[in-house]
C-alpha cells in the first residue's frame, strides 16, 4: 500500500532533506524510523528538497510498504523513533498513482526576517535578522515585479541542477507583523536558493540601496552576479504543497508562532 504523511522539522539539526552517506539528512532519520515500524526497509519521496538549515512545517512525503499498520502506528510509532527535531503530524493511506513530488501543483515557502537593531536570542536559528530599518512598501513594490512566469536565472544558485530556469511565481507577499517581516511565496517550482536570493535582493531595496524597479532590471538581466548575496537559511520554511482536490490533502501544517 502507499502511505502519505506530513511532517515538520527544525532544519538547523540536519544537513538538509536529502539522504547523505553520513545519514545526516531528514530523509535518513525518517526512513530509519519508518523501517522500524514497518519491519522492512522503507524509501520515502518528498514534495520538496530543503537545504541545510531550512525548516518545514508542511512537508509532504509518501512511501510504499507491504506492512499493514493502523494509522496511529505510522504517526506515534514513527515519532517514537525520531529525535525531537522532526515529527510526523498525520498519515493516511492513498492511491498508488499519487506521488508527493510529481503530483504537486504548487509549492509554498515562508521566510521570517527579524527587522530589529538587536539580533535574536530565543529565536536564533529559527528566524533571519537584519539590523537596519527596512521600508516594506518599497519591498512590496519590487516584489510585484517578480510575480508571474519568468526566467529566474538572476536568483538561481550556481550549483542549481534544474533543467530550466523558467518558473511561475504565482504569489509573493511581503508584510510586516510586529518586528518581523514575513515573505510568502508560492510557485509551480523553485530553483536552488531562489527564495533566499529573492529575499536578499528585496532587502537591498528595503534599505534604500536600490529603487524598487531594480528588481525588474535584475530579473531581465538573468545575471546572478548582479543580485544581492544569498540570505541566511535560518528564516526559511517549507510551508505547504497544493495538490488536486481528489487527493484530499491539507495545504498547510502547524504554522509557527513567533513574537
Amino acid at each position: 500500500m502507499r502511505i502519505v504523511l506530513q511532517l515538520e522539522y527544525n532544519g538547523a539539526h540536519f544537513c538538509g532533506w536529502q539522504s547523505q552517506s553520513d545519514r545526516c539528512g531528514v530523509q535518513d532519520a525518517l526512513e530509519a524510523a519508518l523501517s522500524i515500524v514497518a519491519g522492512e526497509p522503507i524509501r520515502v519521496h518528498a514534495a520538496g528538497r530543503t537545504d541545510a538549515g531550512v525548516h518545514a512545517f508542511a512537508q509532504i512525503v509518501h512511501f510504499d510498504t507491504r506492512a499493514c499498520r493502523p494509522t496511529q502506528a505510522w504517526i506515534r510509532g514513527t515519532n517514537a523513533h525520531l529525535n525531537e527535531h522532526v515529527s510526523v503530524l498525520w498519515a493516511n493511506e492513498i492511491e498508488d498513482d499519487f506521488h508527493a513530488r510529481f503530483s504537486a501543483l504548487e509549492r509554498q515557502y515562508r521566510y521570517l526576517l527579524l527587522n530589529h537593531s538587536v539580533r535574536p536570542g530565543l529565536n536564533a536559528g529559527r528566524v533571519s535578522w537584519f539590523h537596519a530599518p527596512l521600508d516594506v512598501a518599497r519591498m512590496q513594490e519590487g516584489a510585484r515585479l517578480l510575480q508571474g512566469e519568468h526566467d529566474f536565472s538572476a536568483f538561481r544558485a550556481a550549483e542549481c541542477q534544474a533543467h530550466s530556469p523558467i518558473r511561475n511565481l504565482r504569489t509573493i507577499q511581503v508584510a510586516r507583523e510586529s518586528g518581523m517581516i514575513v515573505f510568502d511565496l508560492a510557485a509551480n517550482g523553485f530553483l536552488h536558493h531562489m527564495v533566499r536570493n529573492i529575499v536578499g535582493s528585496l532587502v537591498y531595496v528595503g534599505k534604500g540601496k536600490h529603487p524598487p524597479d531594480w528588481i525588474g532590471t535584475l530579473l531581465a538581466s538573468r545575471d546572478r552576479k548582479l543580485a544581492a548575496p544569498t540570505f541566511s537559511a535560518d528564516g526559511l520554511y517549507f510551508s505547504g504543497v497544493r495538490y488536486d482536490e481528489r487527493w484530499k490533502i491539507p495545504e498547510t501544517g502547524r504554522e509557527i508562532l513567533l513574537p
